[in-house]
């Protein structure tokens, strides 16, 4: 994420993570602030096992599309609210990739780093029967947990 501010948006992926028994890790890495830091995370994260990367940020947001840059990973970019525009603007920032540098982008908010959590297990499932079973489970669990009628 971009900032610790962030983490109110994107302990919601962490958290779904965890919970579908994926290993994860959690990051401030500013694009604008820590550039260093962000090629080293970046340029690395493929070397270090990592699949797959959700880089939520808010405002200009940069991050995403500056990590797409520096790695052949996967990134999914979740558009953090802000306060000026409500994260339409980190949406726009995320989402106008130029061809050739793939940003998969998420909802505004909580929603987007939920189902870049969701999206990632689903990439990871590919190669893993195990975690494709406990996504399927984790899908049926909500399904079911819908009611019928409204009271």
């Amino acid at each position: 994420m971009g900032s610790t501010s962030d983490w109110e948006t994107m302990r919601h992926a962490a958290d779904l993570l965890d919970e579908l028994g994926i290993a994860q890790e959690a990051k401030v890495v500013s694009a604008h602030r820590t550039p260093h830091r962000l090629y080293d995370y970046a340029g690395s994260a493929a070397g270090r096992g990592l699949k797959v990367i959700i880089a939520g940020a808010g405002g200009a947001a940069h991050l995403p599309g500056m990590a797409a840059a520096l790695t052949h990973l996967p990134v999914l970019g979740v558009p953090v609210e802000s306060k000026t525009l409500k994260g339409v603007d980190s949406l726009y920032s995320i989402v106008q990739m130029p061809a050739g540098i793939p940003v998969g982008t998420l909802a505004i908010g909580k929603a987007g780093a939920k189902n870049a959590a969701l999206l990632a297990a689903a990439i990871l499932a590919l190669s893993d029967p195990d975690l494709s079973a406990r996504l399927q489970a984790w899908r049926a669990a909500q399904t079911d947990g819908v009611a019928t009628d409204p009271a």
